[in-house]
């Protein structure tokens, strides 16, 4: 069945253009000149879509919102010629998801009109994106993320992900190791949840009796994951001594337990996880530059829910189809709140959305969901490769080295081009890391 669309406006060449777009898109369109006429449409036909200008012959736009039951059509966006402060008050206090001024740019239009044959189901994926268990997505920064695990899946090759918080890099992970086809277990150990002292028994296992507690022998996680996945999320939070001996481990493909002296074999695909930059990592000497290497075979970027365009709407709809299905629910998006679902930055990515969408299941009454960000956080701020975070009361020396450190991460350790970019010489680059260095190496005989 065909999706309706209403188009209210008294330009009749416009509404003509607007209309026959639409149609080719796959809706069924009804136009209307007048507020009567457009009262009489939705009085007997619901509407999926429906696009209101605001100065009509009879009255305004805005009349219509106000008046017709918003529970039982679907979107709303005002259209306008004439754009002034207080109408797109109104809009924005309004139910309405749009605020488009004419004359309207092709592409705002058409991803409008693919967010309501997404929502309702009725009309095809701009992409055609290939099925990975646990990601949902339609943008084209997911389709890249799909179509890779399906190209490196099988490979042997190291695959390190990098993504901030709560973007899915487990779930990536674990949909490389599904495209594998390996028959071994897939193994996860977050390399900064476990205390340092301990770190290495998990990762490498141990010997009965090679330390205090140590009262039978334990297989670490590369022997857990014999011929099957390992991923090491975090893995800039390991201490530099343990990157040597995983280093090694990679190099020579055994492994030797805590007080053993035998090597095992480990026939391990490691797909490891950061939510820093690497590059940035290894200036500020947290990764060591040849475990980067060794670890980064095939490096692949996971894209933050702000740059996903329309994903947010189809992720929050998945969300409440799975609540409903476990509650027994008949819940569903509140036509209307979909702007600010989609002009929020969600600083904690699909986290956020996932707990934002379970609270408002839970706590709202009716079954039309208003899906709130949570507003008692303050949009979090991050770091890229072409922005740096400084907070007040840091001291000059230390946004200097900030500055230097992301400089060069940016100009590839190319310390003549960050000379040039900073408008300093080359051998001031030199002094100022031989003084890093000496101060990390004296931070250490301290500790």
């Amino acid at each position: 069945m065909q999706p309706n669309m209403l188009i209210l406006d008294d330009d009749r060449t416009f509404a003509r253009s607007a209309g026959e777009l639409a149609s080719q898109e796959g809706f069924s369109v009804h136009l209307a000149h007048t507020l009567r006429q457009a009262r009489e449409s939705v009085g007997c036909t619901r509407m999926d879509l429906m696009l209101v200008d605001l100065g009509l012959p009879d009255g305004s736009g805005m009349d219509l919102i106000h008046e017709i039951d918003l529970t039982r059509h679907g979107q709303i966006a005002i259209v306008t010629a004439q754009p002034t402060l207080e109408s797109a008050q109104r809009a924005v206090s309004s139910p309405a998801v749009e605020y488009l001024i004419k004359p309207l740019h092709g592409n705002q239009y058409t991803s409008l009109l693919h967010r309501v044959l997404q929502r309702t189901g009725k009309g095809a994926a701009p992409l055609d994106c290939p099925a990975v268990r646990g990601l949902t997505g339609r943008s084209a920064a997911m389709h890249s993320v799909f179509r890779a695990i399906q190209r490196i899946g099988p490979a042997d090759a190291s695959v390190l992900l990098v993504g901030e918080s709560g973007t899915g890099k487990e779930v990536v992970a674990r949909a490389l190791h599904e495209a594998s086809g390996r028959q071994g277990a897939f193994v996860a150990i977050n390399c900064g949840a476990v205390p340092a002292e301990l770190l290495a028994s998990q990762l490498f296992g141990h010997e009965r009796g090679s330390f205090t507690g140590a009262h039978a022998r334990h297989q670490g996680v590369f022997e857990q994951a014999a011929n099957g996945t390992l991923f090491l999320d975090e893995i800039t939070e390991m201490p530099l001594a343990l990157q040597v001996y995983l280093l090694r481990v990679l190099e020579t493909g055994t492994v030797t337990r805590v007080g053993g002296v035998e090597a095992t074999a480990t026939p391990v695909r490691i797909v490891a996880a950061t939510n820093r930059d690497p590059l940035a990592a290894i200036a500020s000497g947290r990764l060591r530059e040849d475990l980067y290497y060794r670890l980064a075979d095939i490096p692949l970027n996971l894209p933050p829910l702000r740059e996903r365009g329309d994903d947010v709407l189809l992720l929050a709809e998945l969300f409440i189809e799975r609540l409903n299905e476990r509650y027994g629910g008949s819940k569903y998006l509140l036509p209307g709140s979909e702007a600010s679902l989609l002009q929020h930055p969600w600083p904690g990515n699909v986290r956020e959305l996932r707990s934002a969408v379970q609270r408002a299941y839970l706590l709202d009454s009716g079954d039309a969901l208003q899906v709130r960000p949570n507003s008692v956080m303050a949009p979090a701020l991050h770091e890229s490769e072409q922005a740096i975070l400084f907070k007040v009361g840091m001291s000059l020396s230390e946004v200097e080295r900030k500055v230097l450190l992301k400089t060069l991460a940016h100009c590839n350790h190319d310390k003549t081009a960050a000379a040039r970019m900073l408008g300093i010489s080359v051998r001031t680059v030199h002094n100022q890391l031989a003084r890093y260095a000496q101060g990390s190496s004296d931070g250490d005989v301290a500790a």
